[in-house]
């Protein structure tokens, strides 16, 4: 990626950034949550139906809003990763990592060497569609886009301090759903166990300074996770907050007709 990374820079300042998750497949609805003013988007291919054609006019939307694009990719797939990033993404996010040779995998599908070992082609919208582009994009590119990935796991936890050691690596979002169905109480997102997890696991990756990352699911978390030293924080998914918006409107006109 050849442009500014508006988030990197903001991560760098040392402020907090608020993002979403993305899963409806709808440029116009990316840029109307990209009007608001919000640091991120994270288009979802994991659990969302965005094909990459789509997900580019996502990208596109959210940068001329000054917004920076993020892309979950299904895992840890070699060319889901190089499309993602071709198509010029600020961070490639990764689901479900669990060891440090899944984080050595995924530098090195994600950064040119001699970092790592990703796909060269300049002729992308990541390169700007140059041959001009050929000899100042790998070492540009690795120095503007940002790695992300999902400690989602028991397995992930305990083998949490080699996964740091990683320099290449610059956030770890700590999945919350999953974390809690992986402790035996799936959704129970703000119970104190879990809550325990996610404050431990922040100090250890804050200390080996990388960010941390994780999903609000209210107003209040906001608050305690920005305490708790979070700087890389998701609110909600589009679809969630769209739902929740019209049912409120809807169960409020049902009163009016009884």
């Amino acid at each position: 990626m050849l442009k500014e990374n508006f988030l990197k820079k903001k991560l760098n300042d040392g402020k907090p950034v608020i993002g979403t998750w993305s899963i409806i497949p709808s440029t116009v609805t990316t840029d109307i949550i990209s009007s608001t003013g919000i640091d991120f988007i994270i288009i979802d291919s994991e659990h969302g139906p965005i094909n990459f054609e789509t997900a580019q006019n996502m990208v596109i939307a959210c940068e001329s809003r000054n917004v920076s694009p993020v892309m979950r990719v299904g895992g840890i797939i070699e060319d889901q990763i190089l499309r993602a990033l071709d198509i010029g993404v600020h961070a490639i996010q990764i689901p479900n990592v669990k060891s440090e040779s899944d984080v050595e995998s995924i530098i090195s599908f994600s950064k040119y060497p001699p970092i790592g070992n990703r796909g060269f082609s300049p002729f992308t919208r990541a390169g700007n569609y140059s041959i001009d582009s050929s000899q100042i994009l790998t070492q540009t590119a690795n120095e503007n886009t940002l790695v992300s990935i999902n400690v989602e796991g028991t397995e992930a936890i305990e083998n949490i301090d080699r996964i740091l050691n990683f320099k290449s690596l610059d956030i770890v979002f700590v999945g919350l759903f999953d974390l809690s169905k992986a402790m035996g109480m799936p959704g129970k997102v703000k119970d104190i166990k879990v809550l325990k997890n996610l404050e431990h696991l922040t100090g250890k990756i804050n200390k080996s300074n990388k960010f941390t990352g994780t999903i609000a699911t209210s107003e209040e978390d906001l608050e305690r996770f920005i305490g708790m030293g979070i700087k890389y924080i998701l609110y909600l998914v589009d679809c969630e907050l769209l739902r929740d918006s019209y049912s409120k409107v809807v169960k409020k006109f049902k009163t009016f007709l009884k």
